[in-house]
């Protein structure tokens, strides 16, 4: 399985070849067969056409799920005007010239893969279709306004001629490349905007599809002598070993060699078994770590009590305090979110084989920039002699584009000299995440006699996301990351990580916490706990003013077209305002990221003697602008939904004595089938300018669900998971 291919070894191949060099300022487009041209420019994504009449199109964002490999195909391809059939896409390797125009690197979050490449993509299509009409009218000695493609063929309709793209595909290889080719309108569309079955499923279902987890020396020519490694981790943060049996674990039958890394104690064997007891063998005691007291409680604890210290301010519109002083009607609440996991399908792993000259790893990762940096820093290798394969994703949600198993990898290979696969169980797996931050946050907010918001004071402490790794980024103490959803940079890549309400006095507050736990990107990275603040405590608002929630958002909402859109959709579509069965509430709640809209209503019952909720349906409405390809986009949703509603029920990792007890599913639950409601998307057509998709889905429905728990029971709950203790305790209450 070795996908990597040289620039130059690519070039040698016959035909015509469109690259598009782009970067986090625009991009360009260029004939690739012109060598002369790529000593200025780095090409991005490939198309090429050969002389057999086969399209390949090269993808440089992973496929984790979400149906990249079809979606940036189908741009290309339709303004290509590719007959489909005849088109082969292949994962493209690790190379800078891959980035992504939106986020500067090679790298598959924050929703950017179709909306970063919208318009190269096209635009490489377009420019490759107009060379082929050129090649043609040139060979026909006609106008070039005579000629027209359809499906991989010029014709020219006057004298009935017709050629191939791969009869045209040399001669147009020589021609000037045009710098801004005229593309499609959407009624000449072929296959955007309409649902195509993703080119990844057939392998899937049939077991073909090989995943990090499948690598082995049988499916890998390169891997022959593989050996296989595990890792025995510190159960506290910061412990460290302080002895542990080396010769037990290598007397293990299987086992080659065990040794310190930074990461723990690295065992290697002739199988992934073998590791595994001798890891158990290696009886290793650590000493207490540097938080030996650290649990749930002492975490809330701590971080509720941040809210009482001066915070970093984030930003200042008017007045809030003085608004709230002297508003006619005020609320006050504090909301607390723990820790999630990302818990993937697919645990981490990574094979690596580091030798002198080169490094080659296989890995189900998100981030091939990433990787590259990595490694070349543990090998001292240069970039250009560090070779990523990327393989399926099992899962990403954010967690695989932190490197921590690719390194693993790389440094006991680098000291075995030999190929190494390094798996983590499932136990690792939630132990040893990189946790969505947890949250604390408290709300003033204002309304006149009229029932007007009129400010809102906020202030949230958090785990930092960025401070450990990168401390450079964190900005007058404010780590941006953790506030995706309330406020973000001006001129963000992310677009529209922000409260969408206008709201005329307002203040937000930053406060970084002091805990040792890892927290990263957990999909929509902190949009989703922040969402579930927002948006329960404008249910505060609404209730305290006498409105209805919907009526009161949109009025907080008269110049926000697509928020409104959203909400308005979402409600005809429910029936809001409409009689549900006794017993039930119903709530809605709306929120932007990554420049699109999303908005919920959630139906639901609860029971008051188990305090188990029931949700029985889940309706969305989503504005992303232009749509690629719908069915994978309500997938997206409707995966977003199970998982955000299986983070609002019942996700809370577990510590105690300074470090994670949560091991596998049994004390870590997640929504089952049984448990999943009836969910219904609909898509608002929009012309506006194009959002991503992956991530919006699990924003709005946990701040749904508890506003719905609020209309059914008159109890504000204002921390999630809402499980059937926190129910019964809120209850009690009453």
């Amino acid at each position: 399985m070795n996908t990597t291919i040289s620039r130059r070894s690519f070039l040698k191949m016959t035909g015509l070849t469109i690259a598009v060099s782009v970067s986090p300022f625009g991009y360009s487009i260029l004939n690739a067969s012109e060598k002369k041209d790529l000593k200025a420019f780095n090409p991005n994504v490939w198309l090429q056409i050969t002389s057999d009449n086969k399209v390949t199109i090269s993808i440089g964002n992973s496929e984790m799920g979400q149906g990249v490999l079809t979606a940036q195909a189908m741009m290309l391809a339709d303004e290509f005007e590719a007959d489909w059939k005849q088109v082969k896409i292949k994962q493209g390797p690790a190379h800078p010239a891959l980035r992504n125009p939106v986020l500067g690197a090679q790298i598959t979050v924050g929703s950017a893969s179709v909306r970063g490449f919208y318009e190269p993509l096209r635009k490489a299509g377009a420019a490759g279709r107009a060379m082929l009409i050129k090649a043609a009218a040139e060979t026909w000695n006609v106008p070039e306004s005579e000629c027209v493609a359809v499906l991989g063929t010029i014709k020219h309709e006057k004298s009935k001629q017709s050629l191939t793209y791969g009869q045209l595909c040399e001669k147009a290889a020589k021609l000037e490349v045009p710098k801004d080719p005229p593309l499609k309108k959407e009624e000449e569309f072929r296959y955007m905007g309409k649902s195509m079955p993703r080119v990844d499923v057939p392998e899937k279902v049939s077991g073909k599809a090989v995943y990090g987890f499948d690598l082995n020396d049988e499916n890998v020519k390169e891997l022959k002598g593989l050996f296989y490694a595990v890792i025995a981790r510190p159960p506290a943060y910061g412990a460290k070993p302080t002895s542990f049996d080396q010769k037990a674990a290598e007397q293990v039958k299987g086992v080659v060699k065990a040794f310190h890394i930074p990461q723990g104690i690295a065992v290697c064997a002739t199988s992934t078994e073998a590791a595994l007891n001798g890891k158990e063998a290696l009886k290793v005691q650590w000493d207490k770590g540097t938080h030996p007291d650290m649990d749930n409680a002492s975490i809330e604890k701590l971080m509720m009590a941040d809210l009482d210290r001066q915070g970093a301010k984030v930003h200042e519109v008017g007045d809030a305090r003085k608004a709230i002083s002297e508003a006619a009607k005020k609320v006050e609440a504090t909301y607390y979110v723990p820790c999630v996991a990302h818990a993937t399908m697919e645990p981490m792993n990574t094979t690596a084989y580091v030798q002198e000259d080169r490094c080659d790893i296989w890995t189900p990762t998100q981030n091939q920039t990433g990787c590259v940096g990595a490694a070349a820093g543990i090998t001292k290798l240069p970039p250009e002699k560090i070779h990523v394969h990327t393989t399926f994703l099992g899962c990403g949600l954010g967690r695989r584009a932190f490197g921590d198993f690719v390194a693993e990898a790389v440094i006991i290979s680098k000291n075995l000299g030999k190929p190494v696969k390094v798996s983590w169980t499932r136990e690792d797996d939630i132990r040893y995440d990189r946790f969505r931050a947890p949250m604390a946050h408290r709300i003033q907010g204002s309304l006149d006699a009229q029932g007007q918001l009129t400010g809102w004071s906020h202030k949230t402490s958090t785990i930092s996301i960025l401070k450990p790794i990168n401390p450079a980024a964190v900005k007058d103490g404010i780590d941006y990351y953790n506030l995706w959803g309330l406020w973000n940079v001006d001129n963000s890549p992310h677009w529209n990580d922000r409260i969408q309400y206008e709201i005329p006095n307002f203040y937000l507050e930053f406060m970084m916490t002091d805990l040792p736990i890892p927290c990263w990107p957990w999909r929509s990275v902190q949009n989703a706990p922040n969402a579930f603040v927002i948006e329960s405590f404008m249910d505060e608002l609404a209730h305290t003013a006498g409105k209805d929630p919907l009526e009161f958002r949109l009025q907080a909402l008269k110049n926000n077209k697509r928020a409104t859109r959203v909400l308005q959709t979402v409600a005809e579509k429910a029936g809001w305002g409409k009689p549900i069965p006794k017993g039930q509430g119903r709530g809605i709640a709306q929120h932007a990221c990554f420049g699109t809209w999303i908005a919920n209503v959630v139906d639901l019952s609860v029971d008051k003697n188990t305090g188990k909720i029931k949700v029985h349906k889940v309706v969305a409405a989503v504005d992303c602008g232009p749509v690629i390809n719908p069915g994978p986009l309500v997938e997206q949703i409707e995966g977003g939904v199970i998982m955000a509603l299986s983070t609002a029920l019942l996700e809370d990792v577990k510590f105690a004595n300074g470090g994670v007890t949560s091991v596998n599913f049994n004390d870590y639950p997640i929504l089952r089938m049984s448990e999943v409601p009836e969910i219904e998307v609909h898509i608002v057509k929009s012309t506006d300018r194009i959002g991503g998709i992956g991530e919006l889905g699990v924003t709005a429905l946990a701040p749904a669900v508890a506003n719905a728990f609020f209309n059914a029971t008159g109890v504000r709950i204002r921390r999630i998971p809402l499980t059937p203790k926190v129910v019964m305790d809120a209850l009690k209450k009453i």
